[in-house]
């Protein structure tokens, strides 16, 4: 009669090139997991962002007056101007080297928008949390929120500089991470 005397070598070794296995493929599709949610995560912080932006838009364009270019430059136009921007959040980016390149924004663009009502911001996680959205923090690590409000047309594109990630290329606007 044979005594079992254990595993051999060669079931030792099977089975442990089949562990490394699942673990190649289970490690692999956590960080498809990992990176999916990561997307998914900002980009909820950007609709959330652009919901609320747009609550101030909206209240800024009402400052502005439907009739503003028919007023002729002059201190009631500035008036009105200065009046609808005070409803608008965050610190406003009046020079390009404020506002990262990476959106490809000049600061003859600046100038131009600026003359159609359309301004940009920079959002720390103070001004998102005076806009009510507490849990989303916009600094270096994190990646820093910009708003460009048109306040015109009540438009609002919401930028992170830290970016998105996917197949080589990086998004930082709203409009792009929707396209991913």
């Amino acid at each position: 009669m044979k005594k079992n005397r254990g595993i051999t070598m060669l079931s030792l070794v099977v089975t442990i090139v089949i562990l490394l296995i699942i673990a190649g493929i289970s490690i692999g599709t956590g960080n498809n997991i990992i990176k999916q949610t990561e997307i998914e995560n900002i980009k909820t912080n950007m609709l959330l962002i652009k919901v609320k932006g747009l609550e101030y838009a909206e209240n800024a364009n009402f400052k502005l007056g439907t009739n503003i270019d028919t007023i002729k430059e002059g201190d009631e136009k500035s008036s009105r101007i200065q009046k609808a921007k005070a409803e608008l959040k965050g610190e406003e980016i009046v020079d390009i080297d404020q506002l990262s390149n990476k959106i490809g924004i000049t600061q003859e663009n600046l100038e131009a928008e600026n003359a159609a009502y359309v301004y940009y911001y920079k959002l720390t996680s103070e001004n998102l949390t005076e806009m009510g959205i507490s849990n989303i923090k916009s600094d270096d690590k994190n990646g820093l929120y910009i708003i460009r409000y048109d306040i015109k047309n009540v438009q609002v594109e919401i930028y992170n500089l830290k970016g998105i990630e996917n197949e080589g290329e990086t998004y930082y606007s709203l409009n792009e991470v929707n396209q991913i």
